[in-house]
Order: C-alpha cells, then sequence, then structure tokens
C-alpha cells in the first residue's frame, strides 16, 4: 500500500487535508482514522455529544493524572476516535479566535500565520448567512449557523450582561471578538456539519482517495532522517502504509505527540525509560500543554429548563418526534447557547475571559442533569499562562499516556479565573436574571466575592476542562519548537504535524475552527511545495 500522501488522523485537520489533497485527482492520498466511520445517529445530531463523549465507540477517553492545581483531581478529556474527530463529539461551538492571537505567532517568528494571512482560509472554510463579507465567508464547505434555539433564562443572563456594562455584540467572529451574543455553530439543516461532513463527504468517492478506518498507526517508518511510512493495524493485521512524497500527522494534541515518542522523535531523556531509542532528538515534543480550564456557576431558577423538559422517557420521546419531523427544538441545542467574550480590566486591549450559557445544569458536564430547574453560567481564561506537558506510558501506542496538565500554575492564571467568577456573580445579580433567580447553587452563599482565597479554593476544587487542549508540538524558532512555519517536523525530511498540537499559544476561545483553519494552511504549503518539487516542461522533454 502506497501513495503520495498519508494522513494520520481523520479529525478536524486531517479530513481537511484529504480533501484538498485529493482534489483535482493529481495525487494519491491515504487517511487514516483509529475509530470507526460516523455512523451512529447520535453523532449527526447536534445534541448528541450526550452520547457521544465517554463512548469508547466514539471518545478515546483520555485521562488526567491528578493535578495540583485542581487540589488534587484528574480529569476525564474525552477526544474524538471516529471520522471527523472531535469535531465529531463536540458542542458545534464556532469560534475563530482574536486577530491578535495570530499576530502573536507571527510575532514568534512563524512567518505566514498572521491575521491577514489567516483570515482568508477561515472565509475560505465556511459557509456563514450573515456578518460583514469582507470577514465572514459564504461558499465554504462548512456551514455555518445561527443558533434556532432561544431559552429564556440564557436571554435574561445576556440581557443583565448588557445592563451591567458590558457591549453586545451580533458577531464575535467579526472585526472585535468583544461583547455579549449568542454562539455561533457547525449546523446544516439541523444535523451537525462536522469535519468529516464537510469535507469528506464531497471527497469521500474519489478514486485517488483512500479512507481507511479502525486503523490505528502504531509507529513511524524512517529511512534515515526521511519519514517514509506508517505502520497500522488493520483488519487485524500489522502493515506498513508508505508515502511517496509526505506524511502529515493530524492526530490531535495527544495522538501526534504521542506517535512522534514512540517512533522515537522527542526529547530522549523521556524516550529512555520506555526503551525507545531516539531517532532524532527534540525537546518539546509533549510539552507546552496549554487548555482551557471553566468555572461552572450554577443559578437555580423560577424559569423551566432542559433539566426538568427531559426527565420522563414521555418528554424525551416528544422531543425526539419533534425533532424527526421539523429538524428544530431542543435536539438542535449546541452545548451551550450563550456566550460572552469580556475583559476582567479596562485597560486590557482584549477580552481575557469567555462565558459558556447554557439552559441545564449538572454535577459534571455530559453527567446527568439536575433534577431541578437551573442554568450554568460557565467562565474561562482565554490566555492561561499555565502549560503542562504529557509523557508515554509505555512504547505501545494503545496505552494511554500520562497527561499532566498543570492548571492554575501561575498567579495570573488564579487572578483571571477568581475575577472572572466574580463577574459571573455580578451580572446573576442584575436584573432582568436576577429576579428569576432562587438561589445560587454553586459556588453557594458561603464562598464571599471579597474572600480571594475562597473562591480560589472553589475553582481548584469544582473547574473542569472545556475540552481544548492544544500546544505539544508546537510551531516556532526556538530550542522547544517541534515544528516550523512550515509545518515541517525539525530534523526530519516528508512529515508534517497539522492539528491543534501545532498551535505555540492558545487561542482566545473555542478550538475547532483554527484546528479546520490548520487544516486548511496545511494543505496550501504541502501542494506548493508538490508543485515547487514537480519536474518543469523542459526537464520532462530532456
Amino acid at each position: 500500500m502506497e501513495f503520495d500522501y498519508v494522513i494520520v488522523g481523520a479529525g478536524s485537520a486531517g479530513c481537511v487535508l484529504a480533501n484538498r489533497l485529493s482534489d483535482g485527482g493529481k495525487f494519491q492520498v491515504a487517511l487514516l482514522e483509529a475509530g470507526g466511520r460516523d455512523s451512529s445517529p447520535w453523532i449527526h445530531v447536534p445534541v448528541g455529544y450526550f452520547k457521544t463523549m465517554g463512548n469508547p465507540k466514539t471518545d478515546w477517553g483520555y485521562q488526567t493524572e491528578p493535578d495540583p492545581g485542581l487540589n488534587g483531581r484528574a480529569l476525564k478529556w474525552p477526544r474524538g476516535r471516529v471520522l471527523g474527530g472531535s469535531s465529531s463529539i463536540n458542542g458545534l461551538l464556532y469560534v475563530r479566535g482574536q486577530a491578535a492571537d495570530y499576530d502573536h505567532w507571527r510575532q514568534l517568528g512563524n512567518a505566514g500565520w498572521g491575521w491577514e494571512d489567516v483570515l482568508p482560509l477561515f472565509k475560505r472554510a465556511e459557509s456563514y448567512a450573515g456578518g460583514d463579507p469582507e470577514i465572514r465567508g459564504r461558499h465554504g464547505p462548512l456551514s455555518v449557523s445561527d443558533s434556532a434555539v432561544s431559552r429564556e433564562c440564557v436571554d435574561l443572563y445576556l440581557d443583565a450582561a448588557v445592563n451591567a456594562g458590558y457591549p453586545r455584540t451580533d458577531d464575535y467572529n467579526g472585526a472585535s471578538q468583544e461583547g455579549v451574543g449568542h454562539f455561533q455553530l457547525t449546523m446544516r439543516n439541523g444535523r451537525r456539519c462536522s469535519s468529516a461532513v464537510a469535507y469528506l463527504g464531497p471527497a469521500k468517492r474519489r478514486r485517488n482517495l483512500t479512507i481507511l478506518t479502525d486503523c490505528p498507526a502504531e509507529r513511524l517508518v524512517f529511512d534515515g532522517k526521511r519519514a517514509t511510512g506508517v505502520e497500522v493495524t488493520h483488519q487485524g493485521t500489522r502493515k506498513t502504509i508508505k508515502a511517496r512524497k509526505e506524511i502529515v500527522l493530524s492526530a490531535g494534541a495527544i495522538g501526534s505527540p504521542q506517535l512522534l515518542m514512540v517512533s522515537g522523535i522527542g526529547d530522549p531523556e523521556m524516550l529512555a525509560p520506555h526503551g525507545i531509542e531516539t531517532r532524532h532528538a527534540l525537546t518539546g515534543v509533549g510539552k507546552n500543554l496549554q487548555d482551557h480550564l471553566q468555572a461552572r456557576p450554577v443559578y437555580k431558577t423560577t424559569l423551566s429548563t432542559i433539566n426538568t423538559e427531559i426527565n420522563s422517557l414521555v418528554k424525551q420521546g416528544l422531543i425526539a418526534l419533534h425533532y424527526a419531523a421539523t429538524r428544530t427544538g431542543p435536539m438542535t441545542m449546541a452545548a451551550s447557547l450563550g456566550t460572552a467574550f469580556l475583559k476582567t480590566r479596562p485597560d486590557l486591549a482584549e477580552p481575557d475571559i469567555q462565558f459558556h450559557v447554557q439552559p441545564f445544569s449538572a454535577s459534571q458536564k455530559i453527567n446527568k442533569p439536575h433534577e431541578f430547574n437551573a442554568f450554568t453560567a460557565s467562565v474561562l481564561q482565554l490566555r492561561p499562562e499555565s502549560a503542562g506537558h504529557m509523557e508515554l506510558r509505555s512504547a505501545d501506542m494503545r496505552d494511554h499516556p500520562v497527561i499532566h496538565p498543570n492548571y492554575l500554575a501561575t498567579k495570573t492564571d488564579q487572578d483571571v479565573i477568581v475575577e472572572g467568577i466574580r463577574i459571573a456573580r455580578k451580572i446573576a445579580r442584575t436584573e432582568p436574571v436576577a429576579s428569576v433567580i432562587t438561589e445560587e447553587y454553586t459556588p453557594g452563599p458561603d464562598v464571599k466575592d471579597d474572600d480571594y482565597d475562597a473562591v480560589l479554593d472553589w475553582a481548584r476544587s469544582n473547574a473542569t476542562t472545556i475540552y481544548h487542549p492544544t500546544g505539544t508540538c508546537k510551531m516556532g524558532q526556538d530550542d522547544m519548537a517541534v515544528v516550523d512555519e512550515k509545518l515541517r517536523v525539525r530534523g526530519i525530511a516528508g512529515l508534517r504535524v497539522a492539528d491543534a498540537s501545532i498551535m505555540p499559544v492558545i487561542v482566545s476561545g473555542n478550538t475547532n475552527a483554527p484546528t479546520i483553519m490548520i487544516g486548511e494552511k496545511a494543505s496550501d504549503m504541502v501542494l506548493a511545495d508538490a508543485l515547487k518539487d514537480a519536474p518543469s516542461n523542459m526537464e520532462m522533454a530532456h
């Protein structure tokens, strides 16, 4: 089995690459996915994330080590293990981030990654009917829409935020991110528009594209310092899939560095204990791990919420029938409806916190909802300073790596999460939402706003991931960089990484849209190099 390009991982970026590299029929492309096909109806029903997260058929089911910053708690880290990757199991929230994020990437030495460079790629990827056409895309494969679901508790909370002095925005993906508004969703006609739906759907019948599911990568194969193939297990047999031109790793912020390490690329001190001979020393593999940590104040309310609207099989059945007939209703609800990108201090140039306002509540996000009516005003720090790392548990790709997130390790991160919680509570005390709140369920009255240590301790004991791991194969020019600005693995020919792991600094918001953009950018660079390497007509004549 030999191809021009082999893509490892059919996630948010991998599906983009498979589409773009196979377009035109010039190259033979293989797309390898460790999980199965996206055939489960729960993948395509927007609210299906309640069923797919935590399901081993669709979720890798990673778990962190006990984290000192979270008072010794370990967290579950769902990541997609299916065609579409995490875009098939996520909350459907479409956020580009701030222009300043990408300008910062460029300032770190990554030419071609500034906002003016990546904006055309965001536009090319999306199809969105609203916003400024100079900034928003109209004809891309990825359908982006405004939520068709409206819930009073969410709308009242957003109105209260405006009354508390924060600006309103109609498009946080527009010229400015700052403001209070409603989430935009990766949804098409009441169904999830994953990267697999958007990019593989139009491409999967191309004769030059081979999609192999249930095909986990075991390790990379090399000829000296050139990557030439991928060892996989497929249909019960170990085999090598060869690449004539390049291999692109799009296995995600956990899978891509793990595959590099088991293949002998990484920090020699981290590889030697597992009996792995270092093929190429890259100290930064698995380092620079960044994630967004959310604190989740919950408010009991006199209004009806999802908590009680789905608390019987009869109610669930009626909702399902309504969805089947109309493709509308609660089953089209994303993980959050309302959002806000706000500043914890007026002197900041850009927002540093983000809200996810949800018309339901639970002890954990994917657990059973509470039995009482309540809503959640989740808040996170957009640009955490704290960075963790991951390391191998063994030399076997089947053994999940050891993940150390290192949350809330700096004073800045602690200050921002405390102030974010205070702002969430201030908004809840503001009309028109204050009069429909009966009780702050958590943090609760015993945790006083002016008691910094108590608020921080509540965050340490209750905050959780919002599922945005990034940075473990960082792009850059420094000693910890794993890939260069062309996403080429440093010191190894024929090998790139294209997924959220290449982010040198986490973006200010949800990570799915930026990861799809990374797939678009990578495909352009791969094809540009293919054109550069192609023999000219004159050479062919001779």
